[in-house]
């Protein structure tokens, strides 16, 4: 099948237990745009909140589900371990160290372990992160940050890094991201604990961090319990719905159960897991977020795809009022 390779990231969505704290850490803290407030389409009692690029440009967004019940996360194998968010350069990471210190951000300071100059940090509900340098990153380009954050346009964040995922079975992962997804491995590194086999990277379509996932294997962590702060999937970018729909008929061949085309209005997705439990998502490029809101006014309202709109006054009543235009 003449398949298109996948051109990186498209996004990473999490959990959290309380939306306005997510929204005060994700826009005041990292100076991300929310983009849009919405639904979980799958369940619309409860939040999705895009952070991202001035425009939720694809490769740069954060997403969220609220779960206000959401026990802690206990943290394991076959899990989304780590996001990374890319900036432009090491001078970009001085100020971050700096930020995190006088706002109280728990952090590792810079290091160099994956190549690349990084920061690890968590969020306020131990969400795991790195801040990555693009110094003398080549491959996929960033996005733009929103020149009314916080945080000055030129150390704000470009989009989304590296993915890690840590499995039991590292093997079964990375058969399907070579002979079903056409990533190819490229290098290693030292693990993050003493003992456990190197981490591999794997990088699709131009490359560079916006287009690597890390795979690394732990046989002495439980599986993970995922909660508040935990990662629920990753999405990879395709072109458009045509693209989409052949990756559909794809991964289908591989006898691979899978979610079939869906609609989500701002882009189209397919969802399936891989053999050690984690969902990926492959979603297309746009429509994008501007669809049914101007970009001066991305995320101040609720927003609901057409196919929500006749039960807008139901959901409303069901959420948490979460004020988004400051």
């Amino acid at each position: 099948m003449n398949l298109k390779s996948l051109k990186g990231q498209h996004h990473v969505s999490a959990l959290t237990a309380n939306a306005k704290e997510n929204y005060e850490f994700y826009t005041k803290t990292l100076g991300l745009r929310l983009v849009k407030k919405s639904i979980n389409q799958d369940d619309t009692s409860v939040y999705h909140l895009f952070y991202a690029d001035e425009r939720g440009n694809p490769g740069t967004d954060l997403t969220f589900f609220e779960i206000p019940h959401a026990g802690r996360t206990h943290r394991g194998t076959n899990s989304i371990s780590l996001t990374a968010l890319r900036v432009n350069d090491d001078e970009a990471l001085e100020y971050w160290r700096k930020r995190f210190d006088e706002l109280g951000v728990e952090h590792d300071g810079i290091s160099h372990h994956t190549g690349r100059a990084s920061i690890n940090f968590r969020d306020f509900e131990g969400q795991r992160l790195m801040l990555v340098s693009d110094e003398n990153n080549k491959g996929v380009q960033g996005g733009s940050p929103w020149a009314l954050s916080p945080v000055p346009v030129e150390y704000g964040i470009v989009g989304l890094g590296p993915v890690t995922l840590t499995v039991s079975r590292a093997d079964y992962t990375a058969k399907i991201l070579t002979d079903v997804l056409g990533y190819r491995e490229t290098r290693q590194f030292q693990p993050y604990q003493q003992g456990q086999p190197e981490i591999r990277v794997f990088e699709t379509g131009e490359g560079g961090s916006g287009a690597e996932i890390h795979l690394e294997e732990r046989n002495d962590l439980p599986q993970e319990r995922p909660g508040r702060g935990s990662v629920h999937h990753v999405a990879f970018r395709v072109e458009d719905e045509e693209e989409l729909r052949k990756w559909v008929e794809w991964i289908s061949s591989k006898q691979l159960p899978n979610s079939g085309f869906v609609e989500r209005y701002y882009f189209r997705s397919l969802y399936f897991r891989e053999p050690n439990g984690i969902l990926f998502e492959l979603a297309t490029d746009g429509p994008g977020f501007e669809t049914d809101e101007d970009f001066d006014h991305l995320g101040e309202n609720l927003s609901l795809p057409p196919f929500f709109e006749a039960q807008r006054e139901s959901i409303e009543a069901k959420l948490k009022p979460l004020d988004t235009k400051e």
